[in-house]
């Protein structure tokens, strides 16, 4: 039999979606399963989006610009001017959402064999973005004892060396929810500068920030204009993941023309879910304070519930809608799969994400879970009943 590429056997399994099977077991089992493992919201996409998509009056679905249509890279100006961020159409490169437009930006900056930092536990999918481009991911530890905080300067630089290129970060966090301050930014500042680093931000949960916080953009840092690359998404700002719209955007010109590249490589973004998102950016204010306000109750929901559990720890999220909380288990892959499998309370369990999967080595997170309070106030309540129940029974259990 022909061999897989060394590169298929690399790519890490997805810790969000590898126990699909077993949820859809415990299903046809007849059990109700409460998906907390993946960051796909409940709210309503808006209306004004749905109904650019059902009035689509062209009679053919075309090629759109291999960057994206245009007159949606014209409308995200205006989105991005409502955060003084000031950027023209010519500086975005439409992707097949965030996933995409990271492919692009890993794959501009990093050859085979160069590192990219990034803070850990990240995001699953970056280490799998990192091996597709043949990039060697140099993890910087932040631990839930501190919150998940940004580590020191001084880590940053134990870890650059002569192949280093790029730093990512998130803010919000995925796994974490931690929201780095605007300090924390001006200390990667000056990193990216002293070392002449790309500096590549996701920021597609900036809408989600709790307690009176504000997110702070590394579009805004002076001195690095030509470093930074944001990444964005329209999946959870709209709750339109299907759409599949995402986009990169920077100053550099140089990185703009070599991700076109990429793009035209792959022909162009789906029409559609350019459609509705170009649409979605006149979605009235009100829609994300009602957002704001839900996802405020359903995190404080999910944190207390935890924090008030025998043994069990999650520090507080700043932002997004996630949590990796630490549980008295012995094996989070293990536990993850038993709720699946083995335990129900009322007919009914609860599916997590193991946090062993946002990690750079499986070693680590073996007592942390990610939890995406993605459902409603009541829903999470019975969610973390059942987790509750089930750390009382769990064999492996370590209180």
């Amino acid at each position: 039999m022909p061999k897989i590429s060394k590169k298929g056997m690399q790519m890490p399994e997805s810790p969000i979606r590898k126990l699909v099977p077993y949820a859809d077991k415990a299903k046809k089992a007849g059990r109700k399963v409460y998906h907390l493992n993946i960051g796909q919201p409940d709210i309503e996409t808006p209306e004004i989006a749905l109904n650019a998509i059902r009035n689509f009056s062209q009679k053919v679905v075309e090629y759109s610009h291999s960057a994206g249509i245009y007159s949606y890279r014209q409308k995200l100006t205006e989105y991005y001017k409502r955060y003084d961020i000031d950027i023209t159409p010519e500086e975005i490169v439409v992707g097949a959402g965030a996933s995409e437009a990271l492919l692009f930006a890993i794959n501009t900056c990093l050859d085979p064999g160069d590192e990219l930092i990034i803070g850990e536990p990240f995001y699953a999918n970056y280490n799998g973005f990192a091996i597709n481009a043949g990039a060697v991911v140099k993890p910087i530890i932040s631990t839930i004892d501190s919150g998940f905080a940004l580590p020191p300067i001084s880590e940053f630089e134990k870890a650059i060396n002569e192949r280093t290129r790029a730093i990512l970060v998130c803010n919000p966090n995925n796994p974490t929810g931690y929201l780095y301050s605007k300090e924390e930014l001006e200390i990667l500042r000056d990193i990216v500068k002293k070392y002449d680093l790309y500096l590549i931000t996701d920021e597609v949960y900036r809408e989600f920030v709790y307690d009176g916080l504000q997110h702070y953009s590394a579009m805004y840092l002076k001195g690095i204009e030509e470093n930074v690359i944001l990444i964005d998404s329209v999946s959870k700002r709209y709750s339109a993941c299907g759409f599949r719209v995402g986009c990169l955007i920077t100053r550099n010109k140089e990185v703009l023309k070599t991700a076109l590249k990429f793009a035209q490589a792959r022909l162009s973004p789906p029409t559609f879910g350019q459609v509705g998102a170009e649409a979605a950016i006149d979605t009235p204010k009100e829609y994300f304070v009602r957002v704001l306000e839900e996802y405020h109750a359903r995190r404080d929901v999910v944190m207390e519930s935890i924090n008030s559990m025998p043994g069990a720890f999650c520090p507080k999220p700043k932002g997004a809608f996630y949590v990796v909380a630490r549980l008295p288990i012995d094996d989070s892959d293990r536990f993850c799969k038993w709720l699946l499998e083995d335990f129900h309370y009322n007919n009914e369990t609860v599916m997590l994400a193991p946090a062993t999967g946002f990690y750079s080595h499986p070693s680590k997170g073996k007592d942390e879970v990610r939890i995406s309070y993605v459902l409603k106030v009541e829903e999470l309540k019975k969610a973390m009943k059942c987790l509750e129940e089930a750390l009382k029974v769990y064999p492996g259990q370590t209180n």
